[in-house]
């Protein structure tokens, strides 16, 4: 089976551009649940019926008879996020592809992990997924691709990483923690030992 090129992970196209989007007050966010390896087909239809919607995908690298290549998979398996109005909603569930349609009642929660999953998406830094989240010290960064992303930082084998979630879903991602200038929440600076979680 051949790998097909990356899809589109947003619609619209400026989803995210707008730090305060004019968004039709009956337009939404929900959470679709998707059948096993259907994320991908669902945000197909959503973009063909013209639905608002935003699929975060991971690059994986993978060598196949001494070829690399490059695929796409969604970093929550199983979820996509819809911005739509009820009807829309129906529509989506009619595709077939669709377990359940889970309600978001903090919407403007939903806004700021989605911005945030999707600035660190396009940071160009390597992501990885955390199915598992634990605590850690909340802090936001202030300088660089990533400055104004608020996450925590945990303590893995790896080192320490900055990871920025999806509250609803209870799931994030998570960078290496390189050189950023840290502020802890509070608005303390951030030194190492204090937040090594």
């Amino acid at each position: 089976m051949p790998i097909l090129p990356r899809e589109p992970e947003l619609f619209p196209e400026g989803l995210f551009g707008d730090p305060d989007p004019a968004v039709p007050p009956d337009r939404a966010w929900w959470v679709l649940h998707t059948r096993p390896r259907q994320e991908k087909s669902l945000a197909r239809e959503l973009r063909e019926r013209r639905l608002g919607f935003y699929l975060p995908l991971l690059p994986r690298r993978s060598q196949l008879r001494g070829r690399v290549l490059t695929s796409h998979v969604p970093l929550f398996a199983g979820y996509v996020f819809l911005l739509a109005e009820g009807g829309d909603r129906v529509a989506a569930l009619a595709t077939g592809r669709v377990v359940r349609a889970l309600e978001v009642k903090d919407q403007g929660g939903m806004w700021r992990d989605l911005r945030q999953i999707h600035q660190l998406m396009n940071s160009g830094a390597p992501i990885t997924p955390e199915d598992r989240l634990s605590p850690g010290m909340a802090v936001e960064i202030q300088s660089g691709p990533l400055a104004g992303l608020r996450g925590k930082i945990l303590r893995s084998a790896s080192g320490r990483r900055f990871v920025v979630t999806v509250d609803f879903i209870q799931r994030g991602a998570s960078v290496e923690l390189d050189d950023f200038n840290l502020v802890c929440v509070d608005g303390e600076p951030a030194c190492a030992p204090a937040c090594e979680g």
